[in-house]
This record gives structure tokens, sequence and C-alpha cells, in this order.
């Protein structure tokens, strides 16, 4: 990839797991009754004929990994997790009440924080709690995150017994100096101890996490981290940009310089080196920074066009309604979204009094909701078209003469009611989206929001 295009188009920008992106949300626009209304809607439209999806946010950790980017409460005390389940599990009660049936889980993902903090018989009291008034869809998928260090047998056979099938563990990078420097210090024997237990257990995808552009981070470190992640060979691989936000996550992204990141040419070597080495390895390229071998369901999905992406990343199953539970949750009606508290006792008050515990969201426009499909289907599938009435909208010659320029530099194919981004642009997938995010367009940030692009 020719250096230039690198620093060209290397602007802060999205991440796209939704649009419009969280902070072009009009909040003023959504009442907690509104999401509600929007939330049984699409149940009503969906439940029946693909079922729901629910994610679960666990949000204690016992360290601070100074990487990080998700809303997280650092603790050492297991005494908070009762409490906590026991208000996942009100906030569910007051989600079930609105509903005329029973729902239909299709999809179930425990995230974090660090889900594996609680014990396997509090993760069973929480599924069980969960399940006691639902069913498991079709081809359901239960999946959950978890840190090698503090994740034992007990947890995957607990798991599997609940149904949970896939797992995926954080990685990140296997230098010692880089483990010191962002706080995750945990050693390849564990994530092989680890990765063999799921497979004894009866998890049929294992997931690694890894991450490039970390401080200190070389070529040497990246190529590496990657051939001892083959030794395990991992179903799928998720292969993420460090974003460095210190002014959107405070402290933690303070603990080293930026002078000990790689920068631009230099992490999208380690970007197109990674990539090279997947390849080589049998891995498929998945959307955006996610790779699988041929037998997963991820690249199934992808080669049957059903892909798709949500807050929880990307998921081989697309559900109209995505419940969020927990502090800092977002749910996703399609027509709406809606997030949760961001401090543990808030959550907690509100849920346990009967509430939904939202504290922001965004109803959708007709315009939001096209343009979501094009930015979903460029993130998801590589193209998009817009030969149809419903798929058009009046900007839409506006944002085709922006992408001129992507076009010139071959990194975009633009043709009659269709665009396609070939393999080689994917890395500038984001970039390309941008060319539609009209409330990007309308309105630039005064200060800086996103991390950076490539």
């Amino acid at each position: 990839m020719q250096s230039h295009f690198i620093q060209k188009y290397n602007i802060p920008g999205p991440r796209y797991t939704s649009y419009p992106t969280v902070p072009y949300w009009d909040e003023e626009s959504i009442t907690t009754a509104m999401w509600k209304d929007t939330a049984v809607r699409a149940f009503t439209e969906s439940n029946t004929s693909e079922g729901i999806s629910l994610y679960i946010h666990l949000p204690f950790c016992e360290s601070l990994c100074t990487f990080c980017g998700c809303h997280k409460r650092i603790t050492k005390r297991h005494n908070v997790e009762s409490p906590y389940i026991d208000a996942v599990l009100s906030e569910w009660k007051t989600y079930r009440e609105l509903f005329s049936e029973t729902p239909r889980i299709k999809e179930l993902h425990l995230g974090g924080g660090t889900p594996t903090f609680f014990s396997p018989d509090h993760l069973k009291m929480l599924i069980d709690g969960i399940m006691e008034h639902a069913v498991k869809a079709e081809g359901y998928e239960f999946g959950f995150e978890a840190h090698p260090n503090n994740t034992t047998k007990e947890h995957l056979e607990a798991l599997f017994d609940l149904g949970f099938k896939r797992c995926s563990f954080g990685v990140q990078d296997y230098d010692p100096l880089v483990q010191k420097t962002i706080n995750r210090i945990q050693s390849f024997e564990r994530v092989k101890q680890v990765t063999e237990w799921a497979r004894e257990t009866g998890h049929t995808s294992v997931s690694h996490d890894l991450i490039f552009g970390l401080p200190h981070q070389t070529l040497d470190n990246v190529v590496d981290t990657i051939n001892k992640t083959n030794q395990l060979a991992p179903d799928r691989l998720a292969f993420y940009s460090y974003a460095h936000v210190p002014w959107i996550k405070g402290t933690g992204q303070r603990g080293f310089s930026e002078a000990d990141l790689p920068k631009n040419e230099v992490k999208r070597a380690l970007y197109e080196a990674g990539k090279k080495l997947f390849s080589e390895l049998g891995y498929e390229e998945i959307g955006m920074d996610h790779f699988a071998l041929k037998t997963d369901s991820l690249f199934q999905s992808l080669q049957s066009k059903k892909l798709h992406r949500n807050f929880m990343g990307y998921t081989p199953n697309k559900t109209q309604l995505m419940i969020g539970l927990g502090m800092s949750a977002i749910g996703d009606s399609w027509y709406a979204f809606a997030q949760n508290e961001k401090t543990v006792p808030e959550y907690e008050t509100r849920a346990n009094r009967g509430e939904l515990p939202v504290f922001r969201g965004h109803l959708l426009t007709d315009e939001d909701r096209i343009v979501r499909r094009h930015i979903l289907n460029i993130m998801c599938l590589f193209e998009t078209t817009w030969d149809k009435q419903d798929s058009q909208f009046p900007e839409l010659a506006e944002c085709l003469l922006r992408l001129e320029e992507l076009e010139a530099d071959g990194l975009v194919e633009l043709g009659k009611n269709k665009l396609v981004v070939p393999e080689h642009a994917r890395p500038f997938v984001r970039n390309i989206c941008m060319a539609f995010d009209l409330r990007l367009l309308r309105k630039a940030p005064d200060t800086r929001i996103f991390s950076m692009t490539i």
C-alpha cells in the first residue's frame, strides 16, 4: 500500500458500530417511553421470525489495562457480583413485562469489563435468571469475553452447560515490555491452557483478540505474537487498531507517552504484516479488523451475505432488536438507540426500582435508517447499492461526489447505482463510510472526538 495514501487518509473518524455515531445522537429527540415503544415495535415485528439479541455488560475488572476504552469499574471486591446480577435480572424483568410473548433469544453475549470476574455460580445464576422466562431460538449463538488470567476450567464448563459455545480471549500482545506498559501481563502458556480447556469443554468457536499500534510495539513483536497465536489455531481473530483517546478515556491511557506509540506508516506496516500472515495461515478477512477460518460461522455468514455489525461488533446473526442489559449497555431497535446509566450505583438504583435505566438515546429518522443501511453494507459486505427508491436520499449525489477522490486513488469502485470496496482498499473502509455520514458532514466536531482511521 502506498504510504502517501496513509498520510492522506489517516484522519480522525468513527468506527461505525452505529449510525448515527454516539457523539451525533440527538438526545433531545427521545424519551424512555419512546424507547420502550420502539423496543416493543421491533419485538413484535421480529421475535417470531428471527428472535432477539441480548448484550449483557459485566463491568468489573480487578486491574486497569491502560489500553482499554471500555466502561469498567476496577475492584478486587467480589461481593459486588450478586447485587449487580440482581439489578440486571430486574432490568430484564422490566423489559419482559413490555412484551406480549416469550422472548426467543437468537444471540446472547457477555461483555465487559471482565465477565469471568464473576464466579461460575454467579454466571449460572445470571443466565438461569435470563432464560427462566425465555427460550433459545433455532441456531442460537451464546458467547462471552474472557481474561485468560482469571478464567478457570470451571468457568468454561459452567458456561458451556448453559449453552455457550463461543469464547473470546483478550490476548493483545505477548511481548513483555508491551504487556508491562499496558498493565496486561499474561503468559503464552496461560493462554494456551485456557484455549485447550475451552476446546476440551466443547466450545466450538474460540477467538483471540490482538491489538496493533500498542506502545513499544514493533514489527517483530506483532510477527512473534501471531506466530504464537497460530500454534493455538483460534477459529476467529480480532486484530484491532489501538485507539488512543486519552481525552475521552481519562487517566488510563495517559500511563504512557504518545511518543511510545508506532505512528502512521509504521503502524500500518504492523497491520499489513498481520493481514499477510493471517492469509498465509488460512484466515479470511471478515469486515474490518476481523479474520476467521472458513469453518467458522462468521466466514459462512459473510459468504451468504448475512454478516451483521452492531454494538457487539461483527456477528453472523442479524436481529432487529438488541437489548442491552447492565451498566452503560446500549440497546438497538433499528428505530432507536438507548444507552444505560454509566455508573454502577446509578444503574443498580434505577434497575432495582423497576425502571429502564436509560440515560440517553437517539430516535432514528427515515434518512438515518437509509444512511445506516449503506454504512452497514460497506462495513459488512464491502459494497452497497442504491438502485431502489428506498435506498436513496436527497444528498446521495453529494455523497458520491465526495467519493471521487477515493475513486481516483483506486480505493473505491463506483458503477451504476453501486459502490464496491476493492480488497486492497479495505483498510480505508472508515474513510469511505464517512462520505455517507450526513450528520458528521453537516456538523464537523469542534474538538477531537474520534480515533484515527488508519
